[in-house]
């Protein structure tokens, strides 16, 4: 039988090795940036899960350069991996629903974001997407790693000025 100091020491040994969807999701303190609903294990308003712009920035960050049909040249997007969102918040769908503020919504692969790093873009060229610059938050696939994505159906995807993304089950 285990004595409860021997209880405390094996959970706090095993402790880095649960999945950090585990984890629970504060609420956020901010003005709220994206609300994701729908088959998610992980929520902090009622059930759903809401994030602001720290809480955004807290995720893995990652940086796409690439070229877009909507800019000149080459640019830098920044923002959390859409695969890292999904992990964080214990996504157990195989769609996304993906609604910008002008209620323009798509449905989206959960294989996408798996395939490719999609990110949920930030910011570009250093300076945080505000919605005249098509921010909060931009679908950004990465079209320049991998050309065949620059077609219809993937540019439809590309979603800007998200503010909601419902995870859809199987």
């Amino acid at each position: 039988m285990l004595r409860p100091a021997s209880l405390i020491g094996l959970l706090l040994l095993t402790l880095p090795l649960m999945p950090a969807a585990a984890l629970a999701l504060d609420p956020p303190t901010g003005r709220v940036l994206l609300e994701v609903g729908g088959e998610i294990g992980v929520t902090n308003v009622g059930d759903e899960a809401h994030f602001d712009r720290d809480m955004l920035l807290a995720l893995p960050q990652h940086q796409t350069v690439t070229a877009t049909p909507w800019h000149d040249g080459t640019v830098t997007f920044s923002g959390p991996l859409g695969r890292e969102l999904l992990a964080a918040l214990d996504a157990r769908g195989e769609t996304l629903r993906v609604v910008a503020l002008n209620d323009y919504e798509v449905d989206l692969p959960v294989a996408d974001l798996q395939r490719y790093d999609v990110i949920l873009a930030m910011s570009m060229n250093g300076e945080t997407l505000r919605i005249r610059d098509q921010g909060p938050l931009f679908v950004i696939y990465p079209f320049d790693e991998h050309p065949h994505l620059l077609n219809e159906e993937i540019l439809t995807r590309s979603v800007w000025q998200v503010e909601r993304i419902q995870v859809l089950g199987n």
